[in-house]
């Protein structure tokens, strides 16, 4: 129910004095609530009946038995809280009204939410919040349609031109030959051009579809929430108001709500305020959280009161209108190159128009029976007319052709097509340009954790002191240090443990270290984690941060006065801290030098033996002294070793990267020993290399100067201890240094450096959404072998994009030479408009299907990377290209010359051989294309299913435009003799592109 159904004047929320009357209020609406809903029910069950025509014969009464008692399998909750009265409450964060509606947590009463088990999430609950409050989702902008594809493409300026003069000659056909004979020029440019606008609309219509399920893939994002006393991950979709969502450094906040508890909980609100400062949520000055933000410090828990469109984000989202035709770098060059190209193209045109103008006006030409076609003073207006409008289509046409616009769609293509296999490789693209970079990424820096490792950590370790507890270890410890590993654990942790029942197993959730750890207390030292969370108050936490590497707790045992501090994390950071530590008896001891070299000894084994090592520390504070979480002076409870085996198959990824001339850098906040160990165990390192300059810490390479960081930069592989500016550090030096360098990372605090990067690859699984949204690509599985494929599908789209820039020039320089010698000697181009736009068609679609969508092979690998400096066309492909426009000119010429008294054909033939012959020529270039550099062109061809029946496809419908579409394609029929002739000439260019391959670049 809502506010909209009290009385005027009536309070928001009952007085905490009539508690009774309000749950008996509340036992009336419920009361209320069902008789309404189940009188809905009857009625609708009526309207059907009624509308079906039918007749209840034994329904004689109905009997509705209204429980006032819940149940627990079909209760609604009453929801007694107006949507719009807390959506302008959090938006406006008017803490007045806040207190008018009795606070944070008789809302969450009204929302019938418990603060610590949230709501209970059974689908009835669930449907009934959407239905009242809305789901979680934002209004988008209607997706174009096809036919807005079409009419986009109809604007094209050539386009427009090739129209013009194809109503025009259709319409001085017909005058001049009638309505038989007389639209077959026209009407073939106009249908051609159709042909070429409706497949660009649909392969453009296509792409947009593709790059709106991204979209949708990569704004789903995972939210832990708490239902019916468990945390859960759940697609950022299924937030219903009343939810509890835990909230970390790095998550976004998926929905409006309030503060309920947490610690020292900071929040980014640039995103929808545009301050840059970092503003603290707490329970007394601001409860209120905004969807879109980011958390940055501390953790807390969050009651969810508006979702979706409710949501002050919500709005804003749904005003942008994303675009999705965002321009790669790769296609500004080749849109540039388009342009260069182009001009050249135009030049010929106009030099083609203006040869063929005055050919015909002094009367140079001559029609199919030998007369002039132009005679001053004699010819009919319409005649001349037709005639002119012909030799401005043959013009555009050629700028038709010599525009390769099917360049920026190849690029399309072939980052749509890897885009998708990418998905089903664990990698999601977030933006396009990430895609080609990767082919050219010189340096990866990467994570340790989760990347290299599985991260899946297990405690194989625990010492006291300098001793190593292996068995039965509750019994082993002492009591009081038991009792102090205890409270570390359950009240110094941002995880959780829930256990439903005695028998079942526990469910361990948080950071892997936080589970490993937790896992380890409750199993092996038999720890109830609600134990100390009864038994003591939080007075002030610390949260972890990757700077500090450390979290600490300042607790206070109730109904006593002393304070108790617990600090954890990075053993040498901890123990740096102590001065005393406790040997198994739980005695107290001194911690002199001796044996504070022991126990630096004892963590350097442990990192040797690629273990992470976490310390407990602990202090008990007088009554009388300052309460503060205190650094110094502590007493070392014990270590633990964490053991993270590193993933299968990495060894082997790093191995191919270094292959093909990739460097591979580690960058860890953990030591020295750990690093070194684990960049040993994946091939990193190798055993007995000296490794002096190859690996240090962070804080080292900070204290470098310029000069010596650019000297010492391409020796460094693993560097240990670092904070996130290190690491920012290193990416910008090696930028600098001209490498094209790709970083993983899965930290808010990894931010800056993923986007420093050239391609900044984030952590799908222990990935923040600040990372996320930093990052260019999501590696799902969080696995370095999937950062490989990435690599490998980025080589693919640059040297797919190489394949088809050959090819599509080839065609580009031979179709203008044939066509403006052509025009200069004989007064007509030999090959017409529609043959040049089934040509076109073929280069620009088809050409671009097949070679775009090449899958990766392992000959990608082994070659280095490209890098920054490499032109984009290649000394191997204007090698390749050159020979190939060379042979096609001239066998072209060759027929337009000689080929009449060669075959011993008339003209129209003539000019059918050429056409069948060029088009021939590109359909065994294509071949020729697929390899750059390898002789054999026919490897891995039955791999590619779609490149054969492209081909296949392409024989086929010029064997129709020559065979059946004469009039269309202004060609005449050929005999075997002849077919065979176009073939053998076009094959010519296998053995020719095989030779070539022989002549060194």
């Amino acid at each position: 129910m809502s506010l909209r159904c009290r009385k005027p004047g009536e309070p928001a929320m009952p007085d905490a004095d009539d508690t009774p009357v309000a749950k008996r209020q509340q036992r009336r609406w419920r009361t209320v609530f069902a008789a309404i809903y189940s009188a809905r029910i009857l009625v609708s069950l009526y309207k059907k009946v009624i509308n079906d025509k039918q007749i209840l014969r034994t329904l004689s009464y109905i009997a509705i038995d209204i429980h006032e008692h819940d149940s627990s399998d079909h209760h609604l909750p009453s929801l007694w809280v107006d949507q719009k009265t807390l959506t302008e409450m959090v938006r406006e964060k008017n803490l007045e009204n806040l207190r008018k509606l009795g606070g944070v947590k008789k809302i969450a009463v009204s929302l019938e939410t418990d603060e610590k088990d949230g709501i209970s999430g059974n689908e009835a609950d669930l449907t009934h919040r959407m239905d009242v409050f809305g789901a979680n989702r934002y209004q988008k902008p209607p997706i174009k349609s096809l036919l807005s594809f079409i009419f986009e493409a109809f604007k094209d300026t050539t386009i427009i031109i090739l129209l013009v003069c194809a109503i025009l000659s259709l319409g001085f056909g017909i005058k001049q030959h009638g309505v038989e004979d007389g639209w077959h020029d026209g009407g073939s440019i106009i249908f051609a051009v159709f042909l070429v606008v409706v497949i660009s609309a649909v392969s453009n219509f296509k792409q947009n579809r593709q790059f709106e399920k991204l979209s949708n893939e990569s704004s789903d994002i995972r939210v832990d929430v708490v239902r019916d006393g468990r945390r859960q991950f759940i697609s950022v979709f299924e937030v219903v108001v009343g939810d509890v969502v835990c909230l970390k450094i790095g998550d976004q906040i998926p929905a409006d709500g309030l503060f309920l508890d947490g610690h020292s909980l900071k929040v980014d609100e640039s995103s929808m305020t545009g301050e840059s400062d970092h503003v603290e949520i707490n329970g007394n000055n601001n409860p209120f959280m905004l969807s879109g933000t980011k958390v940055t410090d501390g953790f807390g828990f969050m009651l969810v009161t508006s979702v979706g469109m409710n949501t002050a984000w919500g709005k804003m989202m749904s005003s942008i209108n994303r675009d999705f035709d965002e321009e790669t770098p790769l296609q500004a060059r080749l849109n540039k190159l388009t342009s260069y190209i182009g001009k050249i193209g135009l030049t010929v045109a106009i030099l083609v128009l203006a040869v063929l103008l005055i050919r015909y006006l002094t009367g140079n030409t001559k029609d199919d029976k030998g007369n002039k076609e132009y005679i001053r003073g004699k010819t009919k207006l319409d005649s001349t007319m037709n005639s002119v409008v012909n030799i401005i289509s043959a013009a555009i046409t050629i700028v038709v052709v010599a525009i390769p616009e099917g360049l920026p769609l190849a690029v399309t293509l072939t980052l749509a097509y890897s885009m998708k296999q990418m998905m089903a490789d664990h990698a999601m693209v977030r933006k396009l340009s990430a895609c080609e970079t990767m082919g050219s990424a010189t340096t990866i820096c990467t994570d340790k954790t989760g990347t290299l490792t599985s991260n899946e950590m297990k405690v194989t370790e625990f010492w006291l002191g300098n001793e190593c507890m292996k068995d039965s270890m509750s019994t082993e410890i002492a009591p009081n240090v038991h009792e102090l590993l205890q409270q570390a654990i359950a009240l110094n942790t941002t995880g959780t443990v829930y256990k439903p029942n005695s028998r079942s197993l526990p469910e361990i959730s948080g950071s892997p270290t936080e589970k490993a750890i937790l896992s380890w207390a409750v199993l092996d030292l038999g720890m109830n984690v609600d134990n100390p969370k009864q038994d003591y108050d939080l007075i002030q936490v610390a949260a972890f941060n990757s700077a500090k590497k450390r979290s600490g707790v300042l607790i206070r045992r109730k109904n006593e006065s002393a304070t108790h501090t617990h600090w954890k994390g990075a053993a040498e950071m901890i123990v740096a801290m102590c001065s005393q530590y406790y040997d198994r008896g739980g005695m107290v001891k001194v911690m002199d030098d001796e044996e504070r070299t022991e126990i630096g000894k004892i963590i350097q084994n442990m990192a040797a033996k690629s273990l992470r090592c976490i310390a407990f520390a602990h202090t008990k504070i007088p009554e009388d002294n300052e309460q503060v979480l205190g650094e110094s002076r502590l007493t070392l409870v014990g270590l633990v070793g964490l053991k993270d085996p590193c993933r299968p198959g990495v060894r082997r990824a790093v191995e191919s990267c270094i292959d093909s001339g990739v460097n591979i850098k580690m960058i860890t906040g953990d030591n020295v020993f750990t690093a070194k160990a684990i960049a040993i165990e994946c091939g990193i390192l190798q055993p007995h290399e000296d490794v002096n300059e190859a690996v240090i810490e962070g804080i080292e390479f900070r204290n470098y100067s310029p000069e010596e960081r650019m000297e010492k930069i391409n020796k460094v592989r693993v560097m240990a201890r670092s904070s996130p500016f290190d690491k920012l550090l290193m990416v910008q030096c090696l930028k600098q240094k001209g490498h094209v360098v790709a970083v993983t990372g899965d930290g808010t605090n990894d931010a800056p450096a993923l986007k420093e990067a050239d391609i900044g690859l984030s952590m799908g699984i222990q990935g923040t959404e600040v990372a996320k949204e930093s990052s260019d690509i999501v590696i799902l599985d969080d696995n370095f072998t999937s950062v490989m494929t990435v690599l490998r599908w980025g080589r693919c789209v640059y040297n797919n994009i190489q394949k088809f820039i050959q090819f599509q020039l080839t065609v580009n320089v031979a179709a203008l030479v044939i066509n403006f010698i052509g025009a200069i000697s004989s007064g007509e181009v030999p090959l017409t408009a529609v043959q040049l736009l089934w040509v076109n068609l073929i280069m620009d679609t088809f050409g671009a299907l097949a070679l775009a969508t090449e899958r990766p092979t392992d000959d990608l690998m082994t070659k280095p990377p490209v890098g920054r400096s490499k032109p984009l066309i290649s000394n191997i492909m204007w090698r390749n290209l050159i020979a190939q426009a060379l042979y096609q000119v001239a066998v072209l010429l060759t027929l337009q010359f000689r080929g009449k008294s060669v075959f011993g054909v008339d003209e129209r033939v003539k000019n059918t051989l050429i056409f069948n012959t060029f088009v021939f020529c590109q359909v065994f270039n294509e071949f020729n294309a697929r390899k750059l550099e390898k002789k054999n062109i026919f490897k891995g061809l039955h791999k590619n299913k779609l490149f054969l029946g492209i081909i296949g496809i392409t024989i086929i419908l010029q064997v129709v435009m020559v065979e059946f579409l004469k009039r269309f394609a202004n060609t005449q029929r050929l005999n075997w003799g002849q077919w065979g002739s176009c073939i053998g000439l076009a094959a010519l260019s296998w053995p020719i592109g095989w030779l070539v391959k022989w002549i060194p670049v």
